[in-house]
């Protein structure tokens, strides 16, 4: 099959166009930088340069292609976030609808079926509903945990303080991924081409909270690292003294708050998964390790 991959080569895209390569997939991954040129070549795969701002650049990438994997890459020089979402999203359904291309595994989010309160999700959430407006298309949203990797942002913290804290945390239950696993759950819809509109969640672990602190700190030697719960005020101004913008303190409090109350996760635990992911939290736990001691 013809793929199209965006989101460059980063933490989930990489690894899904090597798994495709592999696979015998003539794989096309967008990227605005010519810097990755080469680096995709290397891979196998073809390079787009261009941008996902621009519906004929996009028109013109999708088109003879038979599957398009959608994510939206990050961009937080965008203040309002959920706008931003709901503009790429646009974007690709735009050029979707003129390239012919017939199906979409798009990256999405848990708590994406709630229409309010969960911060930045909410554009994963607008994000879904743009996708399955179109009409005579497949379309696989697949709705990815806590990201391990979002674990990176606490090792000053830890350093600093010498704990965790969030206003999530404490006894509340997470549901987390990685990355390669999103890709091979990716990969294993692009390849199985399901009809119709289907909502599959991708998850690799789940602990509450304080686990996690367990068990990261049992990899950095602070077997007794706790994980803990912070009010939506305090939240507020510690993000405040990092320097943050308001507009992005308030998504990041919204969802927050969320995940503290289970609203986040209400939707997957009524539709869990049948086999979670290989990679656990002791197996990523092993990578924060070797991250944290580099960081002085």
């Amino acid at each position: 099959m013809k793929v199209v991959v965006t989101g460059s080569l980063g933490n989930i895209s990489k690894p899904l166009a090597i798994e495709l390569v592999q696979k015998g997939h003539q794989v096309t991954i967008i990227s605005r930088s010519t810097e990755k040129q080469e680096d995709i070549k290397a891979l196998g795969a073809q390079a787009a340069i261009g941008s996902v701002e621009n519906v004929d650049f996009l028109t013109q990438t999708f088109t003879g292609a038979d599957v398009l994997y959608a994510m939206i890459p990050p961009n937080f020089s965008e203040l309002d976030q959920v706008a931003y979402y709901r503009r790429i999203a646009i974007n690709y359904a735009m050029a979707v609808q003129q390239s012919g291309i017939k199906q979409v595994v798009h990256l999405s989010s848990y708590g994406a079926h709630l229409e309010k309160g969960t911060g930045f999700i909410l554009g994963a959430h607008h994000g879904e509903r743009i996708f399955n407006e179109l009409p005579n298309i497949s379309i696989t949203h697949l709705r990815a945990g806590f990201f391990y990797t979002n674990l990176y942002r606490f090792i000053d913290m830890i350093k600093g303080a010498g704990f965790m804290a969030s206003n999530y945390g404490g006894d509340d239950k997470l549901i987390l991924v990685h990355p390669t696993d999103i890709a091979t759950a990716a990969r294993e819809e692009i390849e199985s081409q399901p009809a119709g509109k289907k909502i599959r969640y991708v998850v690799s672990d789940e602990h509450t909270a304080n686990e996690v602190a367990h068990i990261i700190g049992t990899a950095i030697d602070k077997p007794d690292l706790k994980w803990i719960i912070l009010s939506n005020e305090q939240m507020r101004e510690g993000l405040e003294k990092q320097g943050m913008p308001v507009p992005l303190i308030e998504k990041f409090v919204e969802m927050g708050s969320s995940a503290h109350s289970g609203a986040l996760g209400e939707d997957y635990e009524r539709q869990k998964p049948i086999q979670l992911g290989k990679i656990k939290t002791e197996d990523f736990a092993k990578s924060f390790a070797e991250v944290f001691k580099k960081v002085n």
